[in-house]
């Protein structure tokens, strides 16, 4: 029996579902499309979510398919990569760990760095990754904007769900938590953007 469980996980985890644009592992079939639900503008663009083993430092990771840069931007296609295992020092965070608003919040706000790029012509989107690669406080304006991209998608909740997820999980060290907090959202600057925006949306 107990065997017959880590099977049916073990395809679950290496199936996915294929809609036509988008690309999805069945095990987070269901958190993906309560995401992507809040992005209609991605609703024509092509998403593939993929399971990645070592990310460096993150959980996920959104990216142009290198192939379709230089196409248009409706037709360029995107790629989410996801850690199968974050480990961070003696911590071990698996997507079955997570729960699943935590998850959404997540998988939002790498939507949001898609919605980022899809906003970018060819040589601003190059230009864009290399200062991501080379400059720190690039690092951060870029994990901002993704985060406030979700957060006038209307994944408040889930975003702040990530965010406490991360700061109040007891086993992470505070090494790990202080680069989140340097790179990311605080909860308060979260809530500020959001009756920032609502101010102006009324």
């Amino acid at each position: 029996m107990k065997f017959s469980c880590i099977h049916n996980f073990i395809i679950m985890v290496n199936s996915t579902i294929n809609t036509g644009n988008k690309i999805i592992p069945a095990i987070i079939y269901k958190e993906a499309k309560i995401a992507l639900a809040h992005y209609p503008e991605l609703e024509d663009i092509s998403v593939e979510f993929r399971f990645k083993d070592n990310i460096k430092k993150s959980f996920m990771q959104a990216q142009p398919r290198f192939s379709t840069v230089f196409k248009s931007r409706k037709k360029r296609e995107y790629i989410i990569f996801m850690n199968r295992k974050l480990h961070i020092e003696n911590e071990e965070i698996t997507v079955t760990d997570v729960p699943q608003e935590v998850l959404i919040g997540w998988l939002g706000h790498e939507l949001g760095h898609v919605m980022d790029y899809l906003n970018r012509n060819t040589w601003n989107l190059i230009w864009f990754g290399l200062k991501y690669i080379t400059l720190g406080s690039h690092i951060k304006k870029a994990e901002k904007a993704a985060d406030t991209f979700a957060l006038q998608h209307g994944m408040v909740d889930y975003i702040l769900a990530t965010k406490n997820f991360i700061l109040n999980h007891a086993t992470l060290s505070e090494k790990y938590k202080a680069r989140i907090k340097r790179l990311y959202l605080s909860p308060e600057e979260i809530m500020v953007i959001v009756n920032e925006h609502k101010k102006t949306a009324t």
